[in-house]
């Protein structure tokens, strides 16, 4: 499968996943309180303080593994299996201890349901990592829609007949079973379900390193929630919750699909070349060009954003949001520095530089959430400075960076966001920042907006334009024109 092409279908996938989350966040942030959206979040940052040793970065290992022979593929079953089954155990061990830390008893049920998870997940991230490794985006968009369906609608019936924050973990089991359940239709025959042991070292000696990273990445995530529920009360977790997840749609949007196709291009690339710092400053320029236009824009747009997507009662995280835009677009030009370590097998200084970025955020935030909700998103700011000369300093090291094209591509993108701003920034001085009808407000500002990026794209002679030209001419209306 063409890069274009594998993009194509990890954008569809994401874009029809991600709209069907936007529709069931709609309606669950009004059928819930914050409160119960924080009962919920809370708990989930403690899964995700967990979670990342679910499979020990066995699928990853997979993915990334030159030479897979039976015995390796039988060896990181073994590390699923495992660790699925001891991470089940832990999560339904350590329920009680959690509800009782926060003084919060509906925790109990929750954790249990998200404990079912790590039992199942297992069947469906086997074939996931495969058809990574052979970037069949296409299958990979099959069970990733099907579990979203089935998450969605599970999350929204359930608080709509009154089960409050436990719905959302039912949606989440809901989701975990189905994606297990097609995953068996693109399971490879030679997998097999045998377990084994020989290569199980090899497997866990790469793998083990990736997981401590992603422990200390999902720390890192889940730190700011887990604070303001302490320090503060639930309602703020549920607040930056939401504040964070309208901050983070871009990474639904744009960077997950991205990093999807990335990491196992540049895993190829190196393969092949042993070279990956030109695909790396490419991608990074296309990212950078839609994040920072992208973050522009919702901070532009929070309380109408906020309102036709949530509803009033969450006007106080819009203040939040855009901290957390501002934060998200300093550390985006290292967004993808995990992923291109992660390719060329350095897992050590991947697991070296979150430990560094870790102690930074969580200081940082801490400080800033002992004063308010508004400090956790300042604290997130100053972290992501702080953080980027790390992440850019281990890159620079590991493989050569054509340091020159990575500045005229970020100076491209900086043009293209200043540029595209202007639109929403237009309708807002029009309208107001708190206008009566938010959906106009957001169609009118997103249309001008949308046009004013082609165009910027092309007057700064953005190299994302080709990529627009392309996505243009398969357009069905474009293509028969140029048929006949």
């Amino acid at each position: 499968m063409s890069t274009r092409r594998a993009l194509a279908f990890s954008f569809l996938d994401r874009y029809s996943a991600l709209l069907l989350s936007i529709v069931a966040s709609m309606a669950v942030a009004r059928l819930l309180t914050p409160a119960e959206l924080g009962v919920f979040s809370v708990s989930m940052v403690f899964i995700m303080f967990i979670s990342a040793m679910r499979d020990l970065g066995a699928g990853q290992y997979l993915v990334q593994e030159k030479e897979l022979t039976p015995d390796r593929i039988s060896a990181t079953w073994t590390v699923l299996v495992g660790t699925g089954a001891l991470m089940a155990v832990i999560v339904l061990a350590a329920a009680y201890p959690v509800a009782a830390f926060f003084h919060e008893p509906r925790m109990v049920p929750i954790m249990w349901v998200i404990s079912l998870n790590f039992a199942v997940n297992p069947l469906g991230s086997m074939t996931y990592a495969w058809l990574m490794r052979e970037m069949r985006f296409d299958a990979l968009a099959m069970m990733r829609f099907s579990a979203s369906v089935a998450g969605s609608i599970t999350s929204v019936l359930l608080a709509w007949r009154g089960f409050g924050p436990i719905s959302l973990a039912w949606g989440n089991l809901a989701s975990t079973l189905v994606n297990a359940a097609v995953s068996l239709r693109f399971r490879p025959a030679h997998f097999g379900w045998r377990l084994g042991t020989k290569d199980l070292r090899r497997v866990v000696s790469f793998g083990g390193r990736i997981s401590a990273t992603s422990v200390v990445l999902n720390i890192g995530a889940g730190a700011p929630e887990f604070m303001l529920g302490k320090l503060q009360n639930l309602s703020a977790a549920g607040l930056y919750s939401r504040g964070n997840g309208l901050a983070a749609m871009f990474q639904k949007l744009v960077l997950d699909a991205t990093v999807t196709v990335a990491m196992p291009l540049l895993a190829k690339e190196h393969r092949e070349s042993g070279r990956i710092g030109e695909p790396l400053v490419r991608a990074l320029t296309y990212v950078t060009a839609l994040g920072w236009s992208f973050f522009a824009g919702i901070a532009l747009l929070g309380y109408p954003l906020v309102r036709l997507l949530y509803g009033w009662q969450w006007d106080q995280s819009v203040p939040l949001m855009r901290w957390l835009a501002l934060g998200m677009s300093i550390g985006l030009p290292a967004a993808l520095c995990p992923q291109a370590l992660t390719a060329i097998g350095r897992a050590g200084q991947i697991l070296r530089a979150s430990l560094t970025v870790l102690v930074i955020q969580v200081l940082c935030i801490g400080a800033g959430a002992s004063h308010s909700l508004q400090g956790a998103g300042i604290g997130f700011c100053a972290a992501q400075c702080l953080a980027l000369p790390v992440w850019a300093r281990i890159c620079a090291r590991q493989f050569e960076v054509p340091w020159a094209a990575l500045v005229r591509g970020l100076l491209r993108s900086i043009g293209v966001a200043a540029f595209t701003s202007l639109a929403p920034l237009a309708i807002l001085l029009w309208v107001g920042d708190r206008p009566d009808r938010n959906l106009a407000a957001v169609i009118g500002a997103g249309g001008a907006g949308l046009a004013a990026f082609v165009l910027a794209v092309h007057l700064f002679k953005h190299p994302i334009g080709e990529e627009l030209a392309w996505l243009a001419g398969k357009l069905p209306w474009r293509r028969t024109k140029q048929e006949s």
